[in-house]
């Protein structure tokens, strides 16, 4: 306060605590406090507090809690969150009461049946209800941590991701599903002008496009036999607190609302952990419907164990930076998107989640244990110094190995494959795979892939179907030299004696390499892909 002031008025004093620097501003009253600099008090619509309400910009808290509702006008906290204020909206901080409320009534609907049938006592219901309260209060923090923490993915991401944000966007107007008016979501120009900075949608429009996300995904899905996979039968009952699953198991399955706890569920987890771009983004690229990407996320998440990585990240808060911790959790969640994918285009529809399992988790789990002793050398390097900066970050050994090795890990699903069909050892057709990427260079060339730019669908689509072929051409090559050997060869002596009968494979390796020590683009990769997949005949 300047020095000449020496007492202010009621409404005078809430609006200067409102400016004063602090950690937290808890808003849990009534009534609008914050607006935008472009907007009016009138527009606000809240006349009781037009004396004491400030502009976002004016907020200098580290950040903003919201118990009430409207504390903050959408622009307002916008405004806020553009000078570098952490907040997120209404509805995302109130959240967990909506979800207690949820699991309140699905309850209810539960033992209703129950005491009605005679098998439950309104005392034991009533018993029961008290019994699991303190239960349901952790798995609603539980969900809106994983919540939280797909929003901070996202921030931390916008900029990269702008282009598909706005995709995705221009996608859920064309289906009816938004208006970006309505919900001060940026206009195409003002997401381009965002773009030409490095800046993409602030954390309260992410908000907005989160929730619009999963209202999308559970109409789709609903509509759909998903919610009626034997597979996610667990979902329904997990739903439900542990003293009800013990008695009530059988009854969760007759309940009202059963596709609908199952839907929510199975949409719930989906963007949680694969963020809300990532049915867009495959549905656009296979043409798989949500169902079917959903089903191949949650086999891909069952094959490598993300639930176990995440949590082994998850027990590193306050351990390491947290920035350092979106970077390990964005490792997991890219395996997974690619391993989705893969799924997708190589699993007959509809996806057996079950089956693919069975068939792939055994396998993976075995190449991705002896992987950093397979890798060729710059792989290994690259493994190395990611696993040199996880531990120096703070992660402890056990987590920054598992984590170190995710990105070359997804070969081991095409791996895995070629095992099966041609009915060689798993861990050999892996040395195979990974001595071929490194006399080829075929990670060099992958790497470069991967770079390209994704600045709209057409180049993300572009870019993912270079990456899915490379992927393919060089589990056709590893076929190929397993083909010609003998079951007792080393997998060096393999490559080398197609290397020798492969006379045009000299040229192909010094031009790949001449492609990927220069800029990568769509047209050099396409170049270095078809090279790649020029040596198929040759060879075979």
């Amino acid at each position: 306060l300047p020095a000449d002031v020496e007492a202010l008025s009621p409404t005078e004093l809430i609006s200067a605590c409102q400016r004063d620097p602090e950690d937290l501003q808890w808003n849990g009253g009534i009534g609008t406090y914050v607006k935008a600099a472009s907007e009016t008090s009138s527009e606000v619509g809240d006349k009781a507090n037009d004396q004491l309400r400030v502009n976002g910009g004016e907020l200098r808290a580290s950040c903003v809690g919201e118990g009430g509702n409207l504390g903050l006008t959408q622009l307002g906290r916008i405004e806020y969150a553009q000078q570098g204020g952490r907040i997120n909206t209404d509805f995302i901080d109130n959240s967990a009461g909506v979800d207690t409320s949820d699991h309140e009534v699905n309850i209810k609907i539960l033992l209703a049946g129950e005491v009605r049938s005679g098998r439950l006592s309104l005392t034991d219901r009533d018993e029961l209800l008290t019994m699991t309260t303190d239960e349901v209060g952790l798995m609603v923090l539980e969900n809106n941590a994983d919540q939280n923490l797909a929003l901070a993915n996202s921030v931390w991401q916008a900029g990269s991701m702008a282009g598909v944000h706005e995709d995705w966007m221009e996608r859920l107007e064309e289906e009816q599903i938004l208006d970006r008016g309505i919900e001060y979501l940026p206009t195409a120009e003002q997401m381009a002008e965002r773009r030409t900075h490095g800046q993409g949608l602030s954390s309260p429009e992410l908000c907005v496009l989160l929730a619009y996300t999963k209202i999308a995904l559970e109409r789709e899905v609903l509509a759909t036999d998903l919610p009626d996979d034997p597979a996610l039968a667990p979902t329904l009952v997990s739903y439900f607190p542990t003293a009800l699953q013990q008695r009530f198991t059988d009854a969760m399955q007759k309940h009202q609302l059963r596709r609908e706890i199952i839907t929510t569920q199975a949409v719930n987890a989906f963007v949680n952990t694969s963020g809300m771009t990532c049915f867009h983004r495959l549905s656009g690229e296979t043409g798989a419907p949500a169902a079917e990407v959903i089903r191949a996320q949650v086999a891909s998440r069952r094959i490598f164990d993300a639930a176990r990585l995440e949590e082994s990240i998850r027990d590193l808060d306050h351990v390491m930076d947290a920035e350092v911790q979106t970077r390990l959790r964005l490792e997991v969640r890219t395996l997974v998107e690619r391993a989705t994918r893969w799924t997708v285009l190589n699993r007959r529809r509809p996806i057996d989640i079950t089956t693919a399992v069975d068939q792939l988790a055994e396998g993976v789990q075995q190449v991705i244990a002896v992987l950093p002793d397979l890798l060729g050398s710059r792989e290994h390097r690259q493994y190395a110094a990611r696993l040199a900066g996880y531990r120096e970050a703070g992660a402890d050994e056990a987590t920054a190995r598992a984590v170190a090795v995710l990105p070359p890990a997804y070969s081991a699903l095409s791996v895995v494959q070629t095992a099966r069909r041609e009915e060689v050892d798993v861990i050999r057709v892996a040395r195979v795979h990974f001595a071929l990427s490194d006399r080829l260079g075929l990670d060099r060339l992958l790497g470069r892939v991967v770079e390209l730019p994704r600045d709209d669908r057409w180049q993300t689509m572009a870019r993912a179907a270079l990456r899915d072929d490379l992927h393919n051409v060089h589990a056709q090559l590893t076929a190929v030299v397993l083909s010609a050997g003998h079951g007792s060869e080393p997998a060096a002596d393999l490559v080398e004696q197609w290397v020798q009968v492969t006379p045009e494979l000299t040229t192909t390796v010094t031009r790949l390499a001449s492609i990927c020590d220069g800029r990568p683009d769509l047209a050099r990769m396409s170049v270095g892909l078809r090279m790649v997949r020029g040596l198929l005949p040759a060879a075979g």
